[in-house]
């Protein structure tokens, strides 16, 4: 059976229970009162106690977070010198970067520079050995024309073709080949005695005042010169000595009055004493030039020198005198010697140097 039917059948809901009756409340007892004042006097000092803990705390709190402050104020005082401090660190920083780029660039310039100089000195040693090949040669050439001899151009080419050799390059094949070639064409060349030269020139010049002119008069020895007059007879006397003398010295003046000759220069038979002598001397100049241009090298002033002096024998000296013609021939001689004072260049040598070096 449920709830709800029991209720309903219930006598006690049938009728409501009885109120209770309200009493007054009852005055509080004096002790309970006394403990009440005691109680609040407790609480009172242990809100003052808690207060003055509190106000103590308060001002501890205030203590540590001023001396906080101030930590902080010296701790942001040095974080503002340490910032100055990092700000010129970094401005030093940045002039030893902009000197360090300055240098760089320098560093960098004189690389490109010494690697073009590498470059330039990199080549190989081929090319190295035909410069200096080449340099040789000319060095050579030099000493050869100053001192008219080719020993010394020999000797670069004999030790040129040598330094080929040890080199062992199919490349400077042709090179050795001319020099050969130039070897073989200097020695078969004949050349001029310049010493030997220089010496017959000056023996011409020691011989001039001995050349007879062609306006010379009285008779002539075999080189040239005037024969002297007659000695006296042995064993004579001293006055017919005298008279000898005197009377063979007229009779060769009036023999010398009249002389017949054919001379084909109009202009030597009239040539005066003092003519003649500076004719010699004109002579003894010409054969002096040539000397100094042999010595200087210079073979083509020799034989201008020596036309000359030909030139005034055959116009103003005997030429059927011994001496005179022996000086012609001489300077004859000079002449074609000097042809071949022209000393022989290694020409083939230093072109086939030369299409070796442009050919690398």
């Amino acid at each position: 059976m449920s709830d709800s039917a029991l209720t309903s059948h219930s006598p006690a809901a049938e009728s409501p229970a009885p109120a209770a009756p309200v009493r007054p409340p009852l005055p509080p007892a004096p002790r309970t009162a006394g403990l009440l004042v005691w109680l609040g006097l407790l609480v009172a000092v242990l809100a003052l106690v808690l207060g003055a803990l509190l106000w103590q705390r308060l001002g501890l709190i205030q203590q540590e977070l001023a001396r906080r402050q101030q930590d902080s104020a010296a701790q942001a005082a040095q974080a503002m010198a340490s910032a100055a401090q990092s700000d010129a660190l970094a401005q030093e920083l940045q002039a030893r970067l902009a000197v360090a780029e300055v240098k760089l660039s320098e560093v960098v310039l004189q690389r490109s520079q010494l690697d073009e100089l590498m470059l330039s000195l990199s080549r190989s040693r081929d090319d190295t050995l035909v410069q200096d090949l080449e340099s040789a040669l000319r060095l050579a050439l030099q000493q050869s024309q100053l001192t008219g001899s080719v020993q010394p151009l020999l000797s670069a080419l004999q030790a040129a073709d040598q330094r080929i050799a040890r080199a062992a390059q199919p490349r400077l094949n042709p090179v050795q080949r001319a020099m050969a070639r130039d070897i073989e064409r200097i020695q078969a060349a004949q050349l001029a005695d310049v010493p030997a030269l220089v010496q017959r020139l000056g023996e011409l010049t020691r011989q001039v005042d001995q050349w007879p002119l062609l306006n010379d008069v009285g008779p002539r020895a075999a080189g040239g010169d005037r024969l002297p007059a007659p000695a006296p007879a042995t064993g004579a006397p001293e006055g017919a000595a005298v008279w000898q003398r005197a009377w063979a010295d007229l009779v060769q003046g009036l023999r010398d009055l009249v002389r017949v000759g054919r001379i084909d220069q109009p202009e030597a038979a009239l040539l005066a004493p003092e003519q003649a002598f500076f004719l010699r001397e004109n002579l003894k100049l010409q054969l002096l030039n040539a000397r100094l241009g042999l010595l200087a090298r210079q073979p083509a002033s020799a034989q201008a020198d020596l036309r000359a002096v030909e030139a005034l024998l055959v116009r103003y000296f005997d030429g059927e005198a011994p001496n005179v013609k022996g000086a012609l021939a001489a300077t004859s001689q000079l002449r074609a010697e000097l042809d071949a004072t022209d000393l022989p260049r290694p020409d083939e040598s230093l072109a086939a140097l030369a299409a070796a070096a442009g050919g690398r």
